[in-house]
């Protein structure tokens, strides 16, 4: 059987209407064209750029560059007067030395100068900044880099800037862009670049030689936080252990913190996701050092994590406190803030011992409103070595059981 074939033919109407789509969907696909020829050429030529586009990007970003941290905000169970505030500006430590308006620029230049006596002395580790010289072509194009990132908002980041953490010499390198003068939107990128590329060891030295006194500087001159530098923060905790050794205790160690860096610095902290074992470590780190009013910000956004601490942090935190005992001074609300946390989220955790010198203790250091509650806590608590001791005289109070190879199945 053989069948005719019959070819199919579009009539007028059909060809007309491919032909009005064709026209409608040209617009787009040229505009679609356009739109990805200049991210090409913003990519790969930000010099090529039009001055609309870049203006565009700078329009675009403003809002969250405008977007600030303001620390009157995350007060709000603080409750703390002038007087308190006043209390916790004695326990700082002004006797250090520290020059806070250091510039980022003389901090890197000082450490390269150090790595170059290393070198000369013939010591040298390995991973350590290795001080090379920088072709003029090189050095150009990092300068180029360094114009972009100043006045950076939105969009693309150079690639030339990309590949600094995977450079031998990343620091050297990062110099030359002068992290100082990068803008805030530019500061979270770069924090964001290189927490994923760097190892703990490298992120910990970015941010505590480039993040940690930018952010510092910041709320010293405008008493606020930009969104891009709070951003970065938050970005940072990618590496705990760094954030931890890199900023955290750098900045409580300085003795100069002030009530606003730590609360803002703080709620970073109290707001996200932590490792225990970071978190515990961190804490048990600063139960031992030097006692500021900023510690007890921290160790209270600590406890009110309510992590399964080890036995030696719980010891360690008590300790913290006892130490104060015959201290003379008067201590800050946010010292009694931070005991009553510990005995809220804790009292179960600590020996009968250390509850009884806790509670000798609060005799001699009193709050009006926190002593009571503090007190009550500790009262109402089931010791550990109590709960232990209980848990054996059950154990040891039930009958041996001796099973037969029948009760458990096995006949063989």
């Amino acid at each position: 059987m053989v069948l005719n074939y019959v070819p199919f033919f579009r009539n007028s109407s059909e060809s007309l209407i491919l032909q009005n789509i064709d026209a409608k969907s040209s617009q787009k696909i040229l505009a679609a064209a356009k739109k990805q020829q200049l991210e090409l050429n913003e990519e790969n030529f930000p010099s090529l750029v039009t001055v609309k586009k870049v203006n565009f990007s700078l329009n675009d970003g403003q809002e969250n560059e405008n977007e600030e941290v303001n620390e009157a905000e995350l007060m709000v169970n603080m409750d703390m007067d002038e007087d308190d505030v006043a209390a916790f500006e004695r326990f700082q430590n002004p006797a250090k030395d520290v020059r806070r308006n250091l510039q980022l620029s003389e901090i890197i230049a000082q450490k390269i100068q150090e790595k170059e006596a290393d070198i000369h002395n013939k010591i040298s580790d390995a991973g350590s900044l290795k001080i090379e010289e920088i072709e003029p072509k090189v050095k150009e194009m990092y300068e180029g880099v360094r114009d972009v990132l100043k006045r950076y908002r939105s969009g693309k980041i150079p690639k030339a800037f990309k590949i600094i953490p995977k450079l031998r010499n990343w620091e050297q390198i990062l110099f030359i862009t002068e992290p100082h003068n990068w803008s805030a939107a530019a500061m979270f990128q770069g924090t964001r670049i290189f927490c994923s590329v760097l190892s703990q060891a490298m992120a910990q030295r970015f941010y505590n030689l480039v993040l940690l006194p930018r952010v510092r500087d910041d709320l010293c001159e405008y008493k606020k936080l930009n969104m891009h530098l709070y951003n970065a923060l938050k970005r940072a905790l990618f590496k705990p252990a760094a954030f931890m050794k890199g900023i955290i205790l750098p900045l409580l160690e300085s003795g100069d913190c002030t009530l606003r860096e730590a609360i803002i610095f703080g709620s970073v902290v109290a707001h996200n996701s932590i490792p225990v074992l970071h978190s515990s470590a961190c804490l048990l780190k600063i139960c031992e050092m030097s006692y500021s009013g900023a510690n007890s910000i921290f160790i209270r956004f600590f406890l009110d994590k309510r992590y399964a601490l080890p036995y030696r942090v719980v010891d360690a935190a008590v300790f913290h406190f006892l130490r104060f005992e015959n201290d003379k001074r008067e201590l800050p609300v946010l010292w009694h803030q931070s005991l009553l946390t510990f005995a809220q989220r804790y009292k179960n955790d600590i020996s009968s011992e250390q509850r009884d010198a806790l509670l000798q203790l609060l005799k001699k250091k009193t709050h009006p409103k926190i002593t009571p509650d503090a007190r009550r806590e500790l009262q109402a608590a089931t010791c550990r070595d109590v709960e232990m001791m209980e848990t054996d005289n059950v154990l040891a109070a039930q009958p041996v059981n001796i099973y037969t190879d029948a009760d458990v199945g096995y006949d063989g």
